[in-house]
């Protein structure tokens, strides 16, 4: 499974990545929209992992953009903030939608879930 992770906070994202290159999950990441949409030119994802609320492109914006790159590729949502209103735009846009902090299990498990569908 290719994973691309986008979130602002760079340690978490960078966190991230290595947390899944241990157990054998290859994932790239960015900090920024404009950063992922460059990776997504150049690679082939299954899965992108995208915060909702990031400076200059949100997470569902980004979405968009990304599906026309990738119309395969599958999407998960992750916020801090928890809202409803984030909860409804994230569920309505992608197949799953968790809050942080993350449980690394937890998203690897949902990872191979919206692959499989």
């Amino acid at each position: 499974m290719r994973v691309l992770l986008v979130d602002d906070e760079e340690e978490l994202v960078t966190a991230l990545a290595e947390r899944l290159s241990f157990r054998g999950i290859d994932a790239d990441w960015s900090t920024s929209g404009n950063e992922a949409l460059n990776l997504a030119r150049t690679h082939t994802y299954d899965v992108a992992v995208l915060d909702v609320k990031m400076p200059n492109i949100s997470g569902i914006e980004l979405k968009k953009m990304l599906e026309k790159t990738g119309p395969d590729m599958k999407y998960i949502f992750l916020t801090g903030h928890g809202s409803e209103e984030d909860f409804r735009a994230g569920s309505a846009e992608a197949s799953q939608y968790l809050v942080k902090p993350l449980d690394i299990e937890l998203l690897i498990e949902t990872m191979r879930q919206v692959v499989q569908k």
